[in-house]
Formats: C-alpha cells, sequence, structure tokens
C-alpha cells in the first residue's frame, strides 16, 4: 500500500492546533563537529517529548463516530503510549494502554496524566501486545498500531512536511528507523517534494532490523542499547514496502555515536535528545564521507531519556 503527499498534506491539516510545528535550527557546533551543515527539527518539543504525537493525533482524528464511541487501545512501553493517551483525550475519546509489567513507573503515571487506562501486562512486549490485542476483540477498541497504519505513517510524515518548507535549501534527509513509520511517511512526503533526493534511515547496531530485511537477510537482533526507542525486531510490513519501493538506504551506526550525538546536542546545540532521537546526528557523525558538503535535514524525535541515562552518557 503507497501514500502520497497529498494524504501527509491532509494530515497535517487534521492535526494543526493539536500538535505543534516544531522549530528547526542549526548548531555552529554540531556543523564544526559534522563538517557539514546540520539542520535539527525539535520534535522533542512536542507535549509528550516525542515525533509519535503526529501519527497518534492524525489515525484519531480519521476514527468514525462508531470507532470513537467505541474507544481505542494501543500497546507501548513508551511515546506511543502518551501520544495516544493525549489525543484520545482532546478528542473525548476513552484511551486503553497495555503496558508491559517491567515498564518504569514514571512512564506509567505519565501515560495515565494524560488520560488513559493504564493495564500492566506480560513479561515482554510481545505478550503485552496480545493481551491489547485480545481486550480489542473483546471490548471493541479500535488498535491504534505505533507504525503499522497507513494513518499514522502519514501523521509521521508531516515532520519532512514542516522541515523542508521550512528550510527549503535541505538537500539530504535523514530519519532514525524503529518501526519504519517515520521513514516511509518522511520518505513519502519528500519523494514528491524534491523528487531525487536521498532519503536515509539510521539504525542502532544492536537492531538493524529494517537494514537486514531490505537486504533479504533473517532478522537477528538484541541486547542493551541507549536508544531504546528504536530497539525493534519486529519492524511494519507497511512501512517496509514503502520504503522498499522508494528506495530508501539505511544506515547501521554503533552505541558509542549514538552516545557522541546525545552529548554534542547536550552540550554543543543546548538539546536534550533520547538515544533514538540522537540517531540521525549519529549516522552524520559515523559517515562524514557520505555527508560531506550537504545541507542534511534531520530530526530529534524524542526527548525523553532518563536523567541517569543522560549523566552516565555525558560522564563517558
Amino acid at each position: 500500500m503507497q501514500l502520497s503527499l497529498a494524504e501527509v498534506r491532509a494530515a497535517a491539516a487534521r492535526i494543526q492546533g493539536v500538535v505543534r510545528h516544531t522549530p528547526t535550527i542549526e548548531s555552529p557546533s554540531v556543523n564544526a563537529e559534522c563538517g557539514t551543515r546540520v539542520f535539527l527539527k525539535l520534535d522533542n518539543l512536542q507535549a509528550t517529548g516525542a515525533f509519535k504525537e503526529r501519527g497518534a493525533a492524525n489515525r484519531i482524528a480519521t476514527l468514525n463516530a462508531r470507532e470513537r464511541a467505541a474507544g481505542v487501545i494501543a500497546m507501548s512501553a513508551g511515546n506511543h503510549a502518551q501520544a495516544v493517551a493525549r489525543h484520545a483525550t482532546l478528542a473525548q475519546i476513552k484511551s486503553t494502554i497495555v503496558m508491559p509489567r517491567f515498564t518504569p513507573s514514571t512512564k506509567v503515571v505519565r501515560t495515565e496524566n494524560f488520560g488513559a487506562n493504564v493495564v500492566l501486562h506480560g513479561d515482554t512486549l510481545a505478550e503485552a501486545a496480545a493481551h491489547a490485542h485480545e481486550l480489542a476483540l473483546r471490548e471493541g477498541y479500535v488498535f491504534l498500531h505505533p507504525y503499522d497504519d497507513v494513518g499514522v505513517i502519514a501523521g509521521q510524515g508531516t515532520l519532512a512536511l514542516e522541515l523542508l518548507e521550512d528550510v527549503p535549501q535541505i538537500d539530504t534527509l535523514i530519519l532514525p528507523v524503529g518501526g519504519g513509520g517515520l521513514l516511509a511517511g518522511c520518505a513519502t512526503a519528500a519523494a514528491e517534494l524534491r523528487p531525487g533526493m536521498p532519503v536515509f534511515g539510521v539504525e542502532v547496531e544492536g537492531y538493524p532490523a529494517m537494514a537486514q530485511r531490505l537486504a533479504g537477510k533473517p532478522v537477528s537482533v538484541g541486547g542493551p542499547t541507549v536508544a531504546e526507542g528504536i530497539a525493534v525486531r519486529d519492524v511494519g510490513e507497511t512501512p517496509l514496502a514503502m520504503i522498499r519501493a522508494l528506495g530508501c538506504e539505511v544506515l547501521v551506526v554503533s552505541e558509542l555515536m549514538v552516545e557522541q550525538a546525545i552529548a554534542l546536542l547536550a552540550e554543543g546545540a543546548k538539546v536534550v535528545a533520547e538515544g533514538a532521537g540522537a540517531a540521525g546526528l549519529a549516522a552524520v557523525l559515523a559517515y562524514p564521507e557520505r555527508f560531506a558538503g550537504r545541507i542534511v535535514g534531520t530530526t530529534v524525535c524524542g526527548g525523553n531519556i532518563d536523567a541517569r541515562t543522560l549523566s552516565n552518557v555525558l560522564l563517558r
């Protein structure tokens, strides 16, 4: 299933007023370290601290009367949970979020504060997801997938729409990849707005699932990572098909590069980024020869980093 720029523009119109049109900045310190011009779109400044609001808001705005009355359900231990909770509440729709039992209490409380009913279930993300699907069938809730959903992907594409309209001179896009929704949506918008412009995805070395799928290799992922927001084993089949059709290349970066990008953003640009949010900049640091002389647009797609993690990264 493909998506068009017109659908991304329609998503932008739907979410206007409830999702922030975030600023894009250029940092002299970041440029000096990278050896090229880098524009940073600060989606860490969304109300929930991450870009996930775009997709959630658009998908919720497209629900029909029966679906609105039924309510929505999602499975997430992170930014998607808060995004669905916030936008369901704004739309006066009840939301249920299933989170694994290991989810930190701060994330549970934050999600509840946005108005969701949180259900803690399972010792893994897979068990939590299975329970969410079970509840959706039993109670008639609409299941909102974090990335394998065209409405969500169209919403995420609004990030590139804003970025390319605000900074027309950008000639290269780099987007972090977890399940693939952000890359698929943004690459769709870029393909029509800037035909032929290279669009790259970025994964962290322990979780290169999209790169492996694109190369036709078996998926092998695992291990601890500072970029837990993109630590995905099962990428979305819908975004995978779009990314393949659009010819995007997915780069893989080391943990060290992600940590260096977090530190550079904090110390150089005065921007707080979670690991996944720093992945785009990590790719510029990791592949200087690929981006030399380019004008790169990327996003700090999330800023929800644990304070102890941030301090440890800065100390290292």
